[in-house]
């Protein structure tokens, strides 16, 4: 069992045991046949990943982190808001006809601002800080903009990182606002595992925690069963993640930088259904 499998486990099975459902109230997601999506959450997780142990990749079911790593890219990388420029289908459904998803996402890591320093935009301020003042405390990102939010097709889910550096090792926390545990958890955990290692990387860091902090951490009522399913299926050790360690400039990496050995996961018996 990987370390990211008992802690999904743990936060599953407590979800479900002491969480609160929202059944008898109006809700806004919808499943593809139009009934309410309804979930039961907790309130406030908090997950710490050491990633000097082990990558935090679960083994209960396959995390298709070649594509996850893909959409980080377009977010943090290529600072994108346009489906086109990803290579997964994740986002059609808030795209407009352009394939725009508004004022969101990447498009907020893009936007430059003045410093004493110069001009930099999210990105890019972290990458400076990181190299010339590392001690600093005010070294994070924040895409949750409220004055773009009417132009946002989607309001973001992850939306603040904070980065702080101890000695050599650089840690990070990842606030996010709501989470379908059973789609999306171990997906951003991976990005933001891959993200830290990139940025400790081209800094001349060592990556060290990974603090994952939810408000709203939900299971939907129509994955219940799946989640049942996920939690009694064997378990295996967390695989060997593989970094292109010749990479010094966060925008050369690609998809191709990174890789997993070994990596074994139990299937889940049916299609997992999305609600939007």
């Amino acid at each position: 069992m990987s370390i990211a499998d008992k802690i999904l486990i743990d936060n599953l099975k407590d979800i479900m045991t002491n969480g609160f459902s929202d059944k008898d109230l109006d809700v806004r997601p919808r499943w593809e046949d139009g009934t309410p999506a309804h979930t039961i959450k907790k309130f406030g997780l908090v997950n710490r990943y050491d990633l000097s142990k082990e990558f935090p990749i679960i083994t209960l079911r396959k995390t298709n982190l070649t594509a996850a790593i893909d959409e980080l890219l377009w977010i943090w990388q290529k600072k994108s808001n346009n489906v086109n420029d990803l290579n997964s289908h994740i986002w059609d459904s808030w795209a407009d006809e352009t394939g725009s998803i508004g004022k969101a996402y990447g498009y907020q890591l893009g936007v430059k601002h003045k410093y004493k320093e110069g001009e930099f935009d999210q990105v890019d301020r972290i990458l400076f800080d990181l190299k010339n003042n590392p001690q600093s405390r005010r070294i994070m990102s924040n895409i949750y903009t409220h004055a773009d939010l009417n132009e946002m097709n989607l309001y973001p889910c992850a939306y603040s990182m904070t980065f702080n550096v101890s000695g050599d090792t650089l840690n990070a926390i990842l606030n996010q606002r709501s989470q379908d545990m059973l789609t999306a958890n171990n997906w951003n955990v991976c990005q933001y595992a891959v993200l830290v290692k990139m940025m400790a990387q081209v800094s001349g860091l060592k990556a060290g925690e990974l603090v994952h902090v939810i408000a709203d951490a939900h299971i939907y009522d129509r994955h219940i069963p799946l989640v049942e399913e996920m939690i009694a299926n064997p378990t295996y050790d967390a695989p060997e993640f593989i970094m292109d360690t010749s990479i010094d400039d966060f925008y050369k990496f690609t998809v191709d930088s990174f890789k997993l050995e070994n990596y074994e996961f139990s299937k889940l018996s049916s299609k997992v259904p999305v609600a939007i």
